[in-house]
Protein backbone atom coordinates (compact mmCIF):
# COMPACT_ATOMS: atom_id res chain seq x y z
CA UNK A 1 0.00 0.00 0.00
CA UNK A 2 1.47 3.35 -1.14
CA UNK A 3 0.91 6.05 1.22
CA UNK A 4 1.58 9.83 1.14
CA UNK A 5 1.56 11.80 4.32
CA UNK A 6 1.07 15.24 5.06
CA UNK A 7 1.96 17.70 7.77
CA UNK A 8 1.09 21.21 8.32
CA UNK A 9 2.46 22.20 11.93
CA UNK A 10 6.28 21.82 12.82
CA UNK A 11 4.53 19.36 15.13
CA UNK A 12 2.44 17.69 12.43
CA UNK A 13 6.17 17.38 10.14
CA UNK A 14 7.81 15.77 13.00
CA UNK A 15 4.94 13.20 13.17
CA UNK A 16 4.52 12.47 9.64
CA UNK A 17 8.57 11.74 9.56
CA UNK A 18 7.21 9.16 12.64
CA UNK A 19 4.57 8.08 10.88
CA UNK A 20 6.30 7.19 7.11
CA UNK A 21 9.16 5.47 9.48
CA UNK A 22 6.33 2.49 10.69
CA UNK A 23 4.80 2.18 7.10
CA UNK A 24 7.08 0.60 4.80
CA UNK A 25 6.09 2.05 1.54
CA UNK A 26 5.05 5.43 2.60
CA UNK A 27 6.57 8.57 1.94
CA UNK A 28 6.40 12.50 3.26
CA UNK A 29 4.62 14.80 0.73
CA UNK A 30 7.27 18.16 1.54
CA UNK A 31 6.35 19.70 -1.28
CA UNK A 32 6.23 23.76 -1.17
CA UNK A 33 2.78 24.06 -2.24
CA UNK A 34 -0.90 24.86 -0.46
CA UNK A 35 -2.54 21.85 0.91
CA UNK A 36 -5.17 21.52 -1.70
CA UNK A 37 -2.83 21.15 -4.67
CA UNK A 38 -1.01 18.54 -2.78
CA UNK A 39 -3.89 16.91 -2.13
CA UNK A 40 -5.29 17.21 -5.98
CA UNK A 41 -1.40 16.05 -7.28
CA UNK A 42 -1.57 13.02 -5.18
CA UNK A 43 -4.68 11.95 -6.29
CA UNK A 44 -3.25 11.97 -10.04
CA UNK A 45 -0.14 9.69 -8.63
CA UNK A 46 -2.83 7.13 -7.63
CA UNK A 47 -1.46 6.20 -4.36
CA UNK A 48 -3.37 4.09 -1.98
CA UNK A 49 -3.66 6.14 1.00
CA UNK A 50 -3.17 9.79 2.10
CA UNK A 51 -2.90 10.62 5.61
CA UNK A 52 -3.30 14.17 6.83
CA UNK A 53 -2.26 15.86 10.28
CA UNK A 54 -4.50 18.76 10.26
CA UNK A 55 -7.88 20.01 10.89
CA UNK A 56 -10.89 17.78 9.53
CA UNK A 57 -12.19 20.90 7.94
CA UNK A 58 -9.20 21.86 5.63
CA UNK A 59 -9.30 17.86 4.27
CA UNK A 60 -13.19 17.99 3.90
CA UNK A 61 -12.79 20.92 1.70
CA UNK A 62 -9.57 20.07 -0.27
CA UNK A 63 -11.08 16.46 -0.99
CA UNK A 64 -14.52 18.25 -2.44
CA UNK A 65 -13.97 18.26 -5.93
CA UNK A 66 -12.14 14.86 -5.83
CA UNK A 67 -14.20 12.33 -4.78
CA UNK A 68 -15.07 9.98 -7.11
CA UNK A 69 -15.90 6.67 -6.33
CA UNK A 70 -14.87 4.25 -3.57
CA UNK A 71 -13.92 1.69 -5.47
CA UNK A 72 -11.11 3.83 -7.07
CA UNK A 73 -10.48 7.22 -4.30
CA UNK A 74 -7.71 6.39 -1.90
CA UNK A 75 -8.68 6.18 1.52
CA UNK A 76 -7.79 9.00 3.39
CA UNK A 77 -6.74 9.59 7.48
CA UNK A 78 -7.01 12.80 9.41
CA UNK A 79 -5.11 13.00 12.79
CA UNK A 80 -4.22 16.07 15.44
CA UNK A 81 -0.61 16.66 15.59
CA UNK A 82 -0.48 14.78 19.01
CA UNK A 83 -1.74 11.59 17.36
CA UNK A 84 -4.40 11.28 19.84
CA UNK A 85 -7.31 10.36 17.71
CA UNK A 86 -6.80 9.06 13.74
CA UNK A 87 -9.85 9.33 11.65
CA UNK A 88 -10.67 6.99 9.12
CA UNK A 89 -12.15 9.90 6.79
CA UNK A 90 -12.67 8.35 3.42
CA UNK A 91 -12.62 4.61 1.48
CA UNK A 92 -12.55 3.24 5.31
CA UNK A 93 -14.17 -0.41 3.47
CA UNK A 94 -12.61 -1.20 0.08
CA UNK A 95 -9.73 1.26 0.13
CA UNK A 96 -8.79 -0.02 3.69
CA UNK A 97 -8.98 3.03 5.78
CA UNK A 98 -10.20 1.43 8.86
CA UNK A 99 -8.36 -0.99 9.18
CA UNK A 100 -5.36 1.54 8.03
CA UNK A 101 -6.54 3.70 10.88
CA UNK A 102 -6.13 0.86 13.43
CA UNK A 103 -3.06 0.23 12.87
CA UNK A 104 -2.03 3.63 13.22
CA UNK A 105 -3.47 4.27 16.42
CA UNK A 106 -1.97 1.05 17.69
CA UNK A 107 1.07 2.35 16.61
CA UNK A 108 0.78 5.60 18.06
CA UNK A 109 -1.00 4.75 21.16
CA UNK A 110 -4.24 6.88 20.42
CA UNK A 111 -7.41 6.08 19.27
CA UNK A 112 -9.31 5.35 15.86
CA UNK A 113 -11.92 6.77 15.15
CA UNK A 114 -14.53 4.88 12.87
CA UNK A 115 -17.90 5.45 11.81
CA UNK A 116 -19.11 2.88 8.91
CA UNK A 117 -22.09 1.56 10.50
CA UNK A 118 -21.03 -2.22 10.20
CA UNK A 119 -18.16 -1.58 12.03
CA UNK A 120 -19.63 0.00 14.66
CA UNK A 121 -22.42 -2.32 15.21
CA UNK A 122 -20.57 -5.50 14.41
CA UNK A 123 -22.76 -6.52 11.13
CA UNK A 124 -20.95 -8.00 7.99
CA UNK A 125 -19.28 -5.26 5.46
CA UNK A 126 -20.89 -6.52 2.40
CA UNK A 127 -18.94 -4.85 0.30
CA UNK A 128 -15.67 -6.25 1.87
CA UNK A 129 -17.11 -9.71 2.34
CA UNK A 130 -17.70 -9.77 -1.65
CA UNK A 131 -13.84 -8.70 -2.46
CA UNK A 132 -12.49 -11.60 0.07
CA UNK A 133 -14.52 -14.23 -2.21
CA UNK A 134 -14.02 -12.62 -5.66
CA UNK A 135 -18.00 -11.38 -6.24
CA UNK A 136 -18.28 -8.82 -8.22
CA UNK A 137 -21.37 -6.86 -7.38
CA UNK A 138 -24.01 -6.05 -10.32
CA UNK A 139 -25.87 -2.98 -8.75
CA UNK A 140 -24.14 -0.05 -6.27
CA UNK A 141 -27.40 1.25 -5.43
CA UNK A 142 -28.74 -2.20 -4.10
CA UNK A 143 -25.20 -2.79 -2.28
CA UNK A 144 -25.99 -0.07 -0.11
CA UNK A 145 -29.83 -1.18 -0.05
CA UNK A 146 -28.90 -4.02 1.78
CA UNK A 147 -26.31 -2.95 3.87
CA UNK A 148 -28.49 -0.43 5.40
CA UNK A 149 -31.22 -3.21 5.93
CA UNK A 150 -28.91 -5.68 7.15
CA UNK A 151 -27.65 -2.85 9.62
CA UNK A 152 -31.64 -2.02 10.45
CA UNK A 153 -32.83 -5.71 10.71
CA UNK A 154 -29.72 -7.62 11.72
CA UNK A 155 -30.02 -10.75 9.39
CA UNK A 156 -30.21 -11.01 5.14
CA UNK A 157 -31.45 -13.97 3.16
CA UNK A 158 -28.80 -15.17 0.64
CA UNK A 159 -29.63 -17.73 -2.31
CA UNK A 160 -26.57 -19.87 -4.07
CA UNK A 161 -26.23 -23.11 -5.76
CA UNK A 162 -22.22 -22.74 -4.83
CA UNK A 163 -20.35 -24.85 -2.18
CA UNK A 164 -20.45 -22.76 0.82
CA UNK A 165 -17.50 -23.60 3.62
CA UNK A 166 -19.67 -21.18 5.96
CA UNK A 167 -21.27 -17.88 5.97
CA UNK A 168 -21.38 -14.58 8.08
CA UNK A 169 -23.14 -14.48 11.45
CA UNK A 170 -25.89 -11.96 9.97
CA UNK A 171 -26.67 -14.05 6.64
CA UNK A 172 -28.67 -17.06 6.74
CA UNK A 173 -29.17 -19.26 3.33
CA UNK A 174 -32.54 -20.28 1.56
CA UNK A 175 -33.27 -22.73 -1.08
CA UNK A 176 -35.81 -20.48 -2.79
CA UNK A 177 -34.00 -17.19 -4.67
CA UNK A 178 -37.45 -15.13 -4.60
CA UNK A 179 -36.95 -15.47 -0.66
CA UNK A 180 -33.23 -14.14 -1.29
CA UNK A 181 -32.08 -9.89 -0.53
CA UNK A 182 -28.39 -11.77 -1.98
CA UNK A 183 -27.84 -14.52 -4.70
CA UNK A 184 -24.86 -15.29 -5.64
CA UNK A 185 -25.05 -16.92 -9.39
CA UNK A 186 -23.61 -16.23 -12.84
CA UNK A 187 -27.07 -16.25 -13.79
CA UNK A 188 -28.89 -12.95 -14.57
CA UNK A 189 -32.06 -12.18 -12.53
CA UNK A 190 -33.67 -9.02 -14.33
CA UNK A 191 -35.97 -7.58 -12.47
CA UNK A 192 -35.53 -9.09 -9.01
CA UNK A 193 -34.95 -6.76 -6.21
CA UNK A 194 -31.98 -8.52 -4.62
CA UNK A 195 -28.32 -8.00 -4.68
CA UNK A 196 -26.71 -10.27 -7.12
CA UNK A 197 -23.14 -11.02 -6.68
CA UNK A 198 -21.25 -12.78 -9.46
CA UNK A 199 -18.85 -15.29 -8.61
CA UNK A 200 -17.13 -14.67 -12.31
CA UNK A 201 -16.85 -18.61 -12.67
CA UNK A 202 -17.70 -19.63 -15.82
CA UNK A 203 -14.96 -20.74 -17.96
CA UNK A 204 -15.74 -20.79 -21.94
CA UNK A 205 -14.52 -23.38 -24.04
CA UNK A 206 -14.53 -22.61 -27.45
CA UNK A 207 -13.48 -25.06 -30.59
CA UNK A 208 -13.50 -23.19 -34.37
CA UNK A 209 -12.60 -23.95 -37.65
CA UNK A 210 -9.43 -22.35 -39.31
CA UNK A 211 -9.40 -18.84 -40.11
CA UNK A 212 -12.64 -17.86 -38.25
CA UNK A 213 -12.34 -13.99 -37.19
CA UNK A 214 -13.13 -12.74 -33.99
CA UNK A 215 -16.46 -11.21 -34.72
CA UNK A 216 -17.55 -15.02 -35.17
CA UNK A 217 -16.63 -15.94 -31.96
CA UNK A 218 -18.06 -12.94 -30.48
CA UNK A 219 -21.46 -13.75 -32.06
CA UNK A 220 -21.54 -17.11 -30.86
CA UNK A 221 -20.81 -16.28 -27.24
CA UNK A 222 -23.17 -13.39 -27.17
CA UNK A 223 -25.97 -15.35 -28.58
CA UNK A 224 -25.05 -18.10 -26.26
CA UNK A 225 -24.84 -16.14 -23.23
CA UNK A 226 -28.46 -14.24 -23.33
CA UNK A 227 -30.11 -17.65 -24.55
CA UNK A 228 -28.78 -19.05 -21.23
CA UNK A 229 -29.95 -15.63 -19.02
CA UNK A 230 -25.74 -15.67 -18.13
CA UNK A 231 -24.03 -12.85 -17.59
CA UNK A 232 -20.81 -11.93 -19.82
CA UNK A 233 -19.44 -10.46 -17.04
CA UNK A 234 -19.07 -13.71 -15.27
CA UNK A 235 -16.65 -15.68 -17.83
CA UNK A 236 -13.84 -16.11 -16.01
CA UNK A 237 -11.90 -17.63 -19.01
CA UNK A 238 -11.93 -19.05 -22.08
CA UNK A 239 -10.03 -22.25 -23.52
CA UNK A 240 -9.54 -24.41 -26.19
CA UNK A 241 -6.75 -26.68 -27.67
CA UNK A 242 -3.23 -26.21 -27.97
CA UNK A 243 -3.89 -26.32 -32.09
CA UNK A 244 -5.68 -23.41 -31.95
CA UNK A 245 -3.50 -21.49 -29.68
CA UNK A 246 -1.97 -19.27 -32.94
CA UNK A 247 -5.50 -18.82 -34.40
CA UNK A 248 -5.34 -15.10 -34.83
CA UNK A 249 -9.50 -14.49 -34.60
CA UNK A 250 -9.62 -16.49 -31.52
CA UNK A 251 -6.70 -14.79 -29.51
CA UNK A 252 -8.19 -11.12 -31.03
CA UNK A 253 -11.84 -11.75 -29.67
CA UNK A 254 -9.75 -12.90 -26.14
CA UNK A 255 -7.94 -9.74 -26.14
CA UNK A 256 -11.24 -7.60 -27.17
CA UNK A 257 -12.57 -8.88 -24.01
CA UNK A 258 -9.78 -8.80 -22.07
CA UNK A 259 -10.32 -12.27 -20.50
CA UNK A 260 -7.27 -15.05 -20.49
CA UNK A 261 -7.30 -18.02 -22.60
CA UNK A 262 -5.94 -21.26 -21.68
CA UNK A 263 -4.64 -23.83 -24.64
CA UNK A 264 -4.61 -28.02 -23.79
CA UNK A 265 -3.26 -30.42 -25.09
CA UNK A 266 -4.82 -33.53 -26.91
CA UNK A 267 -4.13 -35.76 -24.04
CA UNK A 268 -5.21 -33.24 -21.10
CA UNK A 269 -8.88 -33.19 -23.46
CA UNK A 270 -9.26 -36.93 -23.68
CA UNK A 271 -8.53 -37.77 -19.85
CA UNK A 272 -12.21 -35.77 -19.21
CA UNK A 273 -15.00 -38.23 -18.86
CA UNK A 274 -18.90 -37.19 -19.59
CA UNK A 275 -18.16 -35.25 -22.15
CA UNK A 276 -19.51 -35.61 -26.06
CA UNK A 277 -17.43 -37.05 -28.78
CA UNK A 278 -17.01 -36.44 -32.31
CA UNK A 279 -15.12 -38.40 -34.55
CA UNK A 280 -14.59 -35.94 -36.97
CA UNK A 281 -13.42 -33.72 -34.74
CA UNK A 282 -11.03 -36.72 -33.23
CA UNK A 283 -9.90 -37.33 -36.85
CA UNK A 284 -8.96 -33.98 -36.87
CA UNK A 285 -7.33 -33.39 -33.71
CA UNK A 286 -6.81 -36.45 -32.05
CA UNK A 287 -9.22 -35.21 -29.34
CA UNK A 288 -12.42 -36.46 -29.18
CA UNK A 289 -13.43 -33.29 -28.24
CA UNK A 290 -12.44 -29.75 -27.79
CA UNK A 291 -15.34 -26.96 -26.03
CA UNK A 292 -16.46 -29.30 -23.56
CA UNK A 293 -13.35 -31.08 -22.06
CA UNK A 294 -11.68 -27.48 -22.30
CA UNK A 295 -14.35 -25.45 -20.21
CA UNK A 296 -14.06 -28.07 -17.70
CA UNK A 297 -10.70 -28.14 -16.96
CA UNK A 298 -10.28 -24.53 -17.36
CA UNK A 299 -12.80 -24.58 -14.53
CA UNK A 300 -11.29 -27.00 -12.47
CA UNK A 301 -10.29 -25.81 -9.03
CA UNK A 302 -8.84 -27.70 -5.96
CA UNK A 303 -10.49 -29.27 -4.79
CA UNK A 304 -13.22 -28.94 -6.90
CA UNK A 305 -13.43 -30.28 -11.00
CA UNK A 306 -15.63 -28.06 -13.06
CA UNK A 307 -18.96 -28.42 -14.14
CA UNK A 308 -20.26 -28.60 -17.21
CA UNK A 309 -23.84 -26.46 -17.30
CA UNK A 310 -23.55 -25.93 -20.78
CA UNK A 311 -23.01 -28.70 -23.75
CA UNK A 312 -21.72 -27.93 -26.85
CA UNK A 313 -23.34 -25.73 -29.07
CA UNK A 314 -22.61 -25.50 -32.70
CA UNK A 315 -22.45 -22.55 -35.19
CA UNK A 316 -20.90 -22.37 -38.79
CA UNK A 317 -17.15 -21.97 -37.64
CA UNK A 318 -17.64 -22.07 -33.88
CA UNK A 319 -18.42 -24.33 -31.28
CA UNK A 320 -19.23 -22.94 -27.71
CA UNK A 321 -19.17 -24.84 -24.32
CA UNK A 322 -19.86 -23.69 -20.80
CA UNK A 323 -18.22 -25.05 -17.80
CA UNK A 324 -18.14 -23.29 -13.87
CA UNK A 325 -16.05 -23.14 -11.16
CA UNK A 326 -17.35 -24.87 -8.08
CA UNK A 327 -16.62 -21.61 -6.24
CA UNK A 328 -16.02 -22.43 -2.05
CA UNK A 329 -17.92 -19.16 -0.54
CA UNK A 330 -16.31 -18.43 3.27
CA UNK A 331 -17.17 -16.74 6.03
Amino acid sequence: MKIAILGLTAGGKLLAEKISSFFEDSFVDKRDLPVFKKLSGLWQQNVDAIVCIMAAGIVVRGLASLCNNKKTDPCVLVLDENGQFVISLLSGHLGGGNRLARELADFLGGQAVITTASDVTGHTSLDLWAEKNSLVVDDSCKLTEKSAKLINSGMLTLFTELELEALPHDLTRVADPELADIIISDTMYPGHSALIFSPCALSVGLGCNRGTPAKAFEVAVTELFYDSSLNLQSIRNFASIDLKSDEEGLLQYASQMGIPIRFYTKEELNRVDTVSSSAIVLAATGAKGVAEPAAVLAAGCTPYPGKLIIRKRKWKDVTVAVAMKQTLIVA
